[in-house]
């Protein structure tokens, strides 16, 4: 009966430790060079923070101008990658000149934030598939 406690105790534990790592908080911030967008919104060059809203979901981000001048919340999907990411940073998509918020990914992880395509990527990327190219841009950030 002993034993048996000891075993449930300790998948317990291995069950709120692997959720912890699940419910990741998110505190990144950026100097972005380019114009770029989130959802059907594009937003100046600048710096910018994003991070989790709350402690414990980690769906819905936060995207604030340094300045105070643009503030966003973005729903997002979980990524994974079965390497760590090199380092901390934010992943855009790029159509010609328009760069789209991607990806966020803290430096040492292998979970990531996904942000699903908008509307008007999905437009954009459509007219760009005949000319050119999708291209993967990515900025580094730091963590706050």
């Amino acid at each position: 009966m002993k034993r048996q406690a000891v075993s449930l105790i300790s998948l317990l534990s291995l069950l709120l430790v692997a959720g912890s790592a699940i419910a990741q908080t998110v505190r990144v911030r950026a100097d972005i060079p380019f114009n770029f967008a989130v959802g059907s919104k594009t937003y100046p060059a600048g710096t910018y923070s994003i991070g989790t809203i709350g402690d414990r979901d980690d769906k819905v981000l936060l995207l604030k101008a340094a300045d105070g001048s643009a503030r966003m919340a973005i729903i997002s999907n979980a990524a994974e990658n079965l390497t760590a990411a090199d380092k901390t940073k934010l992943v855009f998509s790029r159509y010609g000149n328009q760069y789209f918020l991607s990806q966020v990914w803290l430096n040492g992880a292998t979970r990531g934030r996904q942000i699903p395509k908008s509307d008007r990527e999905k437009e954009v990327a459509k007219a760009m598939a005949r000319s050119l190219a999708t291209k993967r841009v990515e900025v580094v950030a730091s963590i706050q």
